[in-house]
C-alpha cells in the first residue's frame, strides 16, 4: 500500500476456524466495496483450532490489505482489541467480532458517522438474536452499571464499534491490565454517539463468553471504572450498625422490663448470619480491588505476541506477490522475506 488506509478493522480471533471462511467473504466484500483504502487485522487470541492457519492463508491470499497478529496464549478478547490498536495505520479504527453475529456490512454506516464528527460510535443491537435469558442479564446489567459507572452505553456487549484516529492513540496509552474498551474509550470520548445496527445468530460454534465470564467481565467493569461500591458498601455499614446499635438498645430495655427471654435466640441467629454474611462480601469486595491494585503495580506484559504477518507500508507490487506465495508453515513460525516477523512482549 502506497498510502496509509482510511480505516483499520481489527478482528479478534478465538477458534474461529468454521466461522473465518464465511467472514473472509463477507468482510472483503464489503470493506470493498466502501470505496476507501483500508487494512483488516487479525488477531489470533491462542486459538487451539486450525485458525492461526487460516489466517495465515488469508494473509497469503490479500497481503496488500492483510495483517495478522498471533497471540502465544489466550489473554481474552479485550487484549486482543488492545493489541489491534497498537498495530492501527488508519484514521478510524473498526472494532467487529468474528462469529458474525454483526455483519460487516453496517461498517459503512460507522465510518460515515466518524466522517459527520464524532470521534466515539458505539452501536445498538436490532432485534437481538439471542436467548430470552442473556438478553434479560445484559439488560440488568446494563441498567446496574450505568447507576454504579455513569457509563451510557445503551448495549455495551455489541462490539461493532468505531474510534477515531486521537481516540485511538489515547488508548494506546493507557497501560491497564484488565480492562473494557468500549467504556475506556467513553471516559475520553468527545463526541460520543450511538447507532442501531443489525444483529444475527451465530454463523456456526458457539459462544466463547460463558455465565461465569459474563458476571467476571461485568465485575471487572464496575469495579474498574467506579468506587460506587465501596460507597455504597460504607452506607450499608453505617445503616447496619445504627440497625444494630438500635436493636442492642431494644433487648437491653427488654431485659430489664420483662426479664430473661430465649424466644428470641433463632431471630438474634439469623441477624448475626445477615451481618457476617455482608461483612463477608465487603472483605471480598475489598479484595477485588486490592488485587486489581495488585495486577497493576506488578508491571507484568499484558499480552505475548510470537509473531505479526504484514507486509512493509510501502510494499511494491513484487514484494507483495512474493509475501502472497510464501508458505507459511502451519505453526505460523517462519519469517517470510517480504514479511515482518515481530516477536517477544507488548506491555
Amino acid at each position: 500500500m502506497m498510502a496509509g488506509p482510511d480505516v483499520s478493522v481489527i478482528v479478534p480471533v478465538y477458534n474461529e476456524e468454521r466461522v473465518l471462511p464465511r467472514l473472509f467473504e463477507r468482510l472483503y466484500a464489503a470493506l470493498d466495496s466502501l470505496g476507501e483504502r483500508y487494512e483488516i487485522i487479525f488477531v489470533n487470541d491462542g486459538s487451539r483450532d486450525r485458525s492461526a492457519q487460516l489466517l495465515a492463508a488469508q494473509f497469503r491470499a490479500r497481503p496488500d490489505v492483510t495483517r495478522v497478529v498471533l497471540f502465544n496464549g489466550n489473554f481474552g478478547q479485550h487484549m486482543a482489541i488492545m493489541a489491534g490498536f497498537e498495530h492501527v495505520r488508519g484514521q478510524i479504527a473498526i472494532t467487529l467480532d468474528a462469529d458474525l453475529q454483526n455483519p460487516p456490512e453496517e461498517i459503512p454506516r460507522l465510518v460515515a458517522e466518524i466522517r459527520a464528527g464524532h470521534d466515539y460510535v458505539g452501536t445498538i443491537r436490532r432485534q437481538r438474536e439471542d436467548s430470552a435469558f442473556r438478553r434479560t442479564a445484559s439488560k440488568a446489567m446494563n441498567r446496574l452499571r450505568e447507576r454504579i459507572t455513569r457509563i451510557e452505553m445503551t448495549d455495551q456487549g455489541c462490539m461493532l464499534r468505531a474510534y477515531d484516529r486521537a481516540l485511538v492513540d489515547t488508548l494506546n496509552a493507557c497501560q491497564e491490565v484488565n480492562t473494557f474498551v468500549p467504556a475506556l474509550a467513553y471516559t475520553f470520548a468527545a463526541r460520543p454517539t450511538e447507532i442501531m445496527v443489525s444483529h444475527e445468530e451465530r454463523f456456526a460454534g458457539e459462544s466463547k463468553y460463558s455465565l461465569y465470564k459474563l458476571i467476571r467481565l461485568n465485575f471487572d467493569l464496575m469495579t474498574g471504572f467506579s468506587i460506587v461500591p465501596l460507597q455504597w458498601f460504607s452506607l450499608v455499614g453505617i445503616v447496619l450498625s445504627l440497625g444494630a446499635g438500635a436493636l442492642f438498645a431494644l433487648l437491653l430495655v427488654r431485659r430489664f422490663m420483662l426479664g430473661a427471654e430465649v424466644e428470641g435466640v433463632f431471630t438474634l441467629f439469623a441477624l448475626m448470619f445477615f451481618f457476617i454474611g455482608i461483612v463477608l462480601f465487603g472483605i471480598g469486595l475489598m479484595g477485588e480491588y486490592v488485587g486489581r491494585i495488585q495486577q497493576e503495580v506488578r508491571r507484568r506484559p499484558r499480552y505475548r505476541v510470537s509473531a505479526v504477518l504484514e507486509a512493509p507500508p510501502q510494499a511494491s507490487p513484487e514484494a507483495l506477490a512474493e509475501a502472497s506465495s510464501f508458505r507459511i508453515p502451519s505453526a505460523v513460525a517462519a519469517e517470510p522475506p517480504s514479511v515482518n516477523a515481530a516477536s517477544g512482549s507488548k506491555a
